[in-house]
C-alpha cells in the first residue's frame, strides 16, 4: 500500500503487439520488437519506482520458436545486445532479474548472456523482474512435477503426498509469488500459457495499446484500475 493506494506485489505483462505496432507504421516488423523490448526496463523501471516488489515479462514462449528463423534469429540477438545493457541499468537501480523459462532449445549463448544478467543482478534489494523467456506455462508446471519425482525417489517419505506448496515450492524461481495482476497489451483476451500456476486469483486487465506505444501514463493507470478492484480469494 503506497499512501493508501493498494499496489500489486506482483505484475505479470504478457509482451503483444510488437509486430502489429511496426505493421501500422509501415515499419518491418523486427521493428516492432526492438521498440517493444525497449519498454521491458522502462516499465520494470516505473512499476517498481511505485513499489511493486516483482515485475515478470512474458518475452519469448516455447511455442515461439516455430516463427520463421529470421524472426526467430532477430530475437536472439536483441536479447544479447540487450542483456548487458539492463544488467547495467538494473544494478544502477538497485532491481534483480531472474530468468524463468527452459534451456532446450536456446541458444548457448543466449542462455550464458541471461546467466550473466541474473548474476550481476543478484544482490538488487529495491525490486525483481523476471524475464520468462522460453516459457510456457504448462511445461513450468511439468518441469515442477519432474523435479518433485525425482526428489521422492531419492525421498519416498517426504513426497508421499503432493500439495501444492509442494509445486509452488518447485516452480521456476519458487521465491516469485502468485500474480496479483496479469496485463496483456493489445487488445487479445487471453492468457496464452502465461504464469498458469500463478495465476490462480489473478485479477486480469487486457490493453488495447500495443506493447511498443506503453507509456509511464498507462502504468499509472494499471495501478489505478488494480486499486479498485475487490479480491476476495474465494470467500
Amino acid at each position: 500500500m503506497e499512501n493508501g493506494v493498494i499496489i500489486p506485489k506482483h505484475i505479470g505483462f504478457i509482451v503483444d503487439g510488437n509486430r502489429r505496432w511496426a505493421r501500422e507504421r509501415n515499419l518491418p516488423t523486427l521493428e516492432g520488437h526492438r521498440k517493444g523490448f525497449s519498454k521491458v526496463e522502462k516499465v520494470a523501471t516505473k512499476m517498481i519506482e511505485r513499489g511493486v516488489s516483482f515485475v515478470s515479462f512474458y518475452l519469448f514462449s516455447t511455442e515461439n520458436w516455430n516463427r520463421s528463423e529470421e524472426e526467430v534469429s532477430y530475437l536472439m540477438d536483441l536479447l544479447l545486445k540487450n542483456a548487458k545493457r539492463m544488467s547495467k541499468k538494473f544494478r544502477k537501480e538497485n532491481i534483480r532479474c531472474v530468468i524463468m523459462g527452459r534451456k532446450d532449445p536456446a541458444p548457448e549463448n543466449v542462455l550464458l548472456a541471461l546467466q550473466k544478467l541474473e548474476e550481476e543482478t543478484k544482490n538488487g534489494e529495491r525490486g525483481t523482474v523476471a524475464i520468462c523467456f522460453n516459457y510456457g506455462g504448462q511445461w513450468e508446471i511439468a518441469d515442477a512435477m519432474t523435479k518433485i519425482l525425482e526428489e521422492s525417489r531419492k525421498n519416498p517419505e517426504k513426497y508421499n503426498k503432493i500439495t501444492p506448496e509442494i509445486v509452488t515450492k518447485n516452480l521456476y524461481h519458487p521465491e516469485v509469488p502468485p500474480c496479483d495482476l496479469i496485463v496483456r497489451t493489445s487488445g487479445e483476451e487471453r492468457i496464452s500459457g502465461f504464469q498458469l500456476w500463478r495465476a490462480s486469483y489473478s485479477e486480469f486487465l487486457f490493453l488495447k495499446k500495443y506493447f511498443p506505444s506503453i507509456t509511464e501514463k498507462d502504468c499509472e493507470k494499471i495501478l489505478d484500475e488494480f486499486a479498485t478492484r475487490s479480491r476476495r480469494f474465494g470467500k
